[in-house]
């Protein structure tokens, strides 16, 4: 994939994997466009970009509301004429056991996560179709692939949008259109911290696990080239990536150690 002078549309491009992927494409010499709520570190992350002024634009945008998605997408396209990528990064992470969540929380997370997701994707699906190319990334978890204790909400967020994107990379196929899920396991990132818990506030809290984990500059050093040979589902991590190989093949063992590790 050359991605010279690609035009790609990063969601959650203001802090973690948004932003480190921003610069990687950036330095490869893609256009830019930048989604976030935050405006302010947007332009923090524009600014950092090379060259921005003439390959980086920043278009705001709030996930929960889905019936914005296609002016945002026209909007977009007149940024630079174009569309090339669109990666769905944006999302809401969760701590909170399944019994004590308020079904608004449930709500509010599911509908950034998945009905967000699948709105600007539905937005965006028309233009490659008709240009008969495209490619749409969607940065899922691998909690998309299996399920622990405190994260049932975002877990069920992850799945759907695994089920929803495997049916549609199938539709799209004859328009030249690929589809890449990928799966990060713990990144060094604000995740936890902006969690929601059970009854929708933010937690607050950095858990251990991410403390020590990759560096988000590194998995989207690693990721790039997964995504350059269209790779319909990536994982990224490290030894938690294992647990999506023990379910495949001895789901009642991996039942067993997920039992009896903490999960923060």
């Amino acid at each position: 994939m050359n991605i010279q002078k690609k035009v790609i549309w990063i969601t959650g491009a203001s802090s973690g994997i948004g932003e480190a992927l921003a610069y990687e494409f950036n330095k490869k010499g893609a256009h830019l466009i930048l989604s976030s709520r935050r405006v302010e570190e947007l332009e923090r992350v524009k600014e950092a970009c090379e060259n921005s002024d003439e390959t980086v634009r920043i278009l705001p945008l709030d996930l929960a509301e889905t019936d914005t998605m296609e002016q945002k997408t026209a909007e977009a396209k007149e940024l630079f004429g174009s569309l090339d990528m669109l990666i769905n990064n944006g999302g809401i992470s969760q701590r909170a056991y399944a019994v004590d969540a308020k079904l608004d929380t449930i709500r509010k997370i599911m509908e950034v996560n998945f009905f967000g997701t699948v709105a600007l994707t539905k937005a965006v699906l028309p233009g490659f179709i008709e240009q008969k190319s495209g490619h749409i990334v969607v940065i899922s978890s691998v909690m998309g692939k299996i399920g622990t204790k405190y994260r049932s909400t975002y877990a069920a967020s992850k799945h759907a949008l695994h089920g929803w994107f495997d049916c549609l990379r199938h539709e799209v196929y004859e328009h030249n259109i690929d589809v890449s899920l990928v799966c990060p396991g713990f990144v060094k990132t604000d995740v936890t911290v902006n969690a929601l818990t059970a009854d929708g506030k933010k937690y607050d809290k950095m858990e251990s696990a991410q403390k020590s984990a990759l560096p988000p500059e590194e998995f989207a050093k690693k990721l790039i080239p997964q995504l350059a040979k269209k790779k319909e589902e990536i994982y990224i991590g490290g030894s938690e990536i294992l647990a999506i190989y023990v379910k495949r093949f001895n789901s009642t063992l991996l039942n067993k150690i997920l039992r009896r590790i903490k999960v923060t």
